[in-house]
């Protein structure tokens, strides 16, 4: 798990890389845990040429809409414009599991109206009600 906290104006996307960086994904078995994930699932915020070549230079999949004044731009340039990006509908419709986790966090009150003045309490309640939400999962699935 890898939290980052940015100012409340601060962009998403460049985050990302930064994000990906932090992550390790351990191993059933034995060996070092991997450093790149096997697919970045995004929404229209993170639709940029920079980012698509900094996954594609990771060789990292990458499934995210165009954003409109994309689609325009390229369409605009004709066969200069470049084919659109690879986008996979199916895949994008796991997205929700990511906003429906954020939802979930901000049932934790404390989290939802920010009482934590310090960014690192506020980033230490963000992992603790984490491990809360990921131990009723668990717990859950056992059941």
């Amino acid at each position: 798990m890898s939290i980052m906290l940015t100012a409340g104006q601060a962009g998403d996307n460049p985050q990302l890389l930064p994000m990906l960086d932090q992550i390790n994904v351990g191993r059933d078995g034995p060996g070092r845990p991997r450093t790149r994930p096997d697919r970045v699932v995004a929404d229209k915020a993170y639709s940029h040429l920079s980012t698509r070549a900094a996954l594609r230079e990771r060789r990292i999949p990458f499934t995210c809409p165009e954003r409109r004044d994309q689609v325009r731009h390229r369409r605009a340039k004709g066969s200069a414009g470049g084919r659109p990006p690879a986008f996979d509908q199916v895949i994008y419709a796991g997205r929700n599991v990511v906003e429906r986790c954020f939802n979930r966090l901000k049932q934790f009150r404390g989290l939802a109206t920010r009482y934590a003045k310090r960014a690192a309490y506020y980033r230490a309640e963000i992992i603790i009600a984490s491990i809360v939400l990921w131990l009723r999962t668990d717990l859950q699935d056992t059941t």
